[in-house]
């Protein structure tokens, strides 16, 4: 059983006793925690801006993409919604965009196993050396005086040299497989109406490279004694060219627009788009990258996978 960190504890002894214990913060919950270690607590977190469900009339937009690949009138009207979007939210949701509900539930359930694991199951991914395809571990901000984040995440790179099959945790390997060939195929669909967006070619982004590197990772954020104090994951933008987030119920996910943190509601059988800071080096600014972040709750387990289309660096 892991020991919770003394409160006098400095913040990377704390984060030395969590990393040695390789149990990540759900090890934390299960013995016990009832107020959060020091390192957890964010005390950037005071800002005068609003928070919460988005005003009336201010809503994320949400794409079906039913018919993206069959009707051209609809198509065309799929990529005008694709530019509004990209231009003044860089955040939208997708239904109807070809990966099967049941696909996106085991992916969660899938992800929930291999967390709620017993300890000793887990503890051989556990490590920080991002040389390897497939890790667990806590996340730590190295910019915010070592604070941790409330959240455990598997992290696996997926393309374009997958990890050995044998690499990947047994409790979720084959959905892992599963859904991250289905999230390559719509991340090609994505890039088309992207360029076709830009009045480039379809093809334009993808030949440039921007399907070829994809990152996920699994996030695990137990219920949190003192989510006022911390964060699932902090304000952020995301460096690639865009992420495909898949959340649960329980929400979470805000983005900063007009100076307000705004809701992104969870609907069931959708997806999340969150263009990068490449992309929008790539648009010449005519499509944004924004502020976003993951606030703790005390309910939980969150789980949430993210898919990130970014540049591959061989270690």
């Amino acid at each position: 059983m892991i020991a919770t960190p003394k409160p006098d504890h400095d913040g990377k002894t704390e984060l030395m006793a969590i990393d040695q214990s390789k149990s990540g913060i759900k090890g934390l919950v299960d013995a016990g925690l009832a107020k959060l270690p020091r390192v957890f607590v964010h005390d950037h977190l005071n800002l005068n801006i609003k928070s919460g469900p988005a005003p009336d009339n201010v809503n994320i937009p949400v794409i079906d993409f039913a018919g993206v690949n069959t009707d051209s009138t609809r198509r065309a009207m799929i990529i005008d919604e694709v530019r509004n979007a990209c231009m003044k939210w860089g955040f939208f949701q997708v239904v109807n965009h070809g990966i099967p509900v049941i696909t996106l539930e085991e992916m969660i359930n899938g992800i929930r196993r291999f967390h709620e694991q017993e300890p000793e199951a887990k503890e051989k991914l556990y490590s920080r050396d991002e040389s390897k395809k497939v890790t667990f571990n806590t996340k730590i901000d190295m910019s915010q005086a070592m604070a941790a984040y409330w959240r455990d995440t598997l992290t696996c790179v997926m393309a374009p040299n997958p990890p050995a099959t044998q690499e990947l945790p047994e409790t979720c390997r084959d959905i892992i497989l599963d859904y991250t060939n289905n999230v390559m195929n719509l991340g090609t669909t994505l890039f088309e109406l992207i360029s076709e967006a830009l009045e480039l070619n379809p093809n334009h982004l993808k030949d440039i490279g921007c399907t070829e590197g994809l990152y996920v990772m699994g996030h695990y954020s137990p219920a949190c004694p003192e989510p006022e104090l911390t964060m699932g994951t902090g304000i952020h933008t995301v460096s690639g060219f865009l992420t495909v987030p898949l959340q649960d119920q329980i929400g979470g996910l805000q983005v900063l627009h007009d100076n307000r943190w705004i809701d992104v509601t969870p609907i069931p059988g959708a997806l999340i788009i969150n263009l990068g800071d490449m992309l929008q080096l790539i648009s010449n600014d005519k499509f944004i990258s924004v502020y976003h972040r993951v606030v703790a709750r005390n309910i939980g387990p969150r789980i949430s996978i993210a898919s990130f289309f970014r540049t591959y660096i061989e270690p």
